[in-house]
């Protein structure tokens, strides 16, 4: 069998060890399709992962890497056929079953997702999990009627993968979107994806009010704790907020005022175990409301082998926007 480079993670007595190896298809996990991986990209559960920084590899050793695109080469399932481009998000990737950081990967046939005839490969990696996480949330907040005429709605941690894909999103489909930012020198890059508000993070960094004054109609949070605890409390009535991240921290210490006063909604947005037509109707939705050129804006290109170096970055919130890894 054809050999092929893998980043592996293996478990050490005091910590894990990351390194480039050379693996056969043999080594490969089961499933009915066999791909050759030609992008992957980097999500902070990524950086999480390959740093150690958090426990999301719950199996060893492991290729790490959470999304992958690239090209059918052999398939046992008549869903799929050589040559088909395909892209996995979640379904354990990374964790439980070795995921994009490799030539070569080898999954279940219900892992996959079609790549839309609107994307090539490198688009699917430069929206990956994030963005398709921001389209869950996306639509989320349709699914509870909040729509650009109810007022505006606020996105938080905008300057990362998940913020800058729903800012871009929810500007092009005519909602007023101020983005909260720890890193406000990206004004100017919020406002081209579609911000018309810039807002300090430090803004929601206090304790909140249990019934703050009526500013959003919705918002998309990837932050948590008290960041989080500070949107719900500011929600309109009858409003949503589509929470899907914790970079501040799992903690929630809110009130259940907005809940049972305002009627606010906190709809979680969970990407991993999402079923089928949920992935389908997000990748097609993100086909037709997220703009290509938006899309490169905010995207960055490297080689696989600077997974390591990236991986830290993101950890130390030094990544902007997307990261996209060529494989091979």
């Amino acid at each position: 069998m054809s050999q092929f480079k893998a980043l592996l993670i293996s478990k050490g007595e005091d910590a894990q060890q990351v390194e480039w190896t050379e693996m056969s298809e043999d080594d490969l996990m089961d499933g009915d399709v066999t791909i050759r991986v030609t992008h992957s990209t980097l999500n902070y559960k990524d950086g999480l992962a390959v740093t150690g920084k958090a426990p999301i590899i719950r199996s060893y050793p492991m290729i790490p890497g959470i999304d992958l695109a690239g090209v059918v080469e052999t398939s046992a399932s008549a869903a799929y056929k050589e040559g088909d481009k395909v892209l996995v998000n979640g379904w354990g990737l990374g964790e439980t079953h070795y995921g994009g950081y490799a030539e070569r990967a080898r999954v279940p046939a219900s892992f996959l997702v079609p790549v839309p005839k609107a994307f090539s490969c490198e688009d699917a990696m430069a929206i990956g999990t994030a963005g398709y996480t921001a389209m869950l949330c996306v639509l989320a907040l349709e699914d509870h009627n909040v729509t650009p005429d109810k007022g505006p709605v606020v996105v938080t941690g905008a300057s990362g993968g998940v913020g800058s894909v729903a800012v871009a999103v929810l500007a092009k489909l005519g909602y007023e979107v101020a983005a909260s930012t720890g890193r406000t020198s990206e004004a100017d890059y919020l406002k081209e994806l579609g911000a018309s508000e810039i807002i300090d993070r430090e803004e929601f960094s206090g304790p909140a009010k249990a019934l703050g004054r009526e500013r959003w109609a919705g918002a998309v949070d990837a932050v948590g704790s008290t960041t989080l605890a500070n949107v719900i409390s500011q929600t309109k009535y009858y409003g949503c907020v589509a929470a899907c991240g914790l970079a501040q921290g799992p903690d929630l210490p809110a009130s259940v005022m907005p809940f049972i006063l305002r009627g606010v909604t906190l709809q979680g947005c969970e990407s991993v175990q999402a079923p089928q037509e949920k992935r389908i109707e997000a990748w097609n939705r993100l086909a037709s409301d997220l703009e290509i050129s938006k899309l490169k804006a905010i995207t960055e290109v490297h080689a696989i082998g600077d997974v390591i170096d990236m991986a830290a970055k993101i950890v130390a919130g030094q990544v902007r926007g997307r990261v996209v890894f060529e494989v091979g």
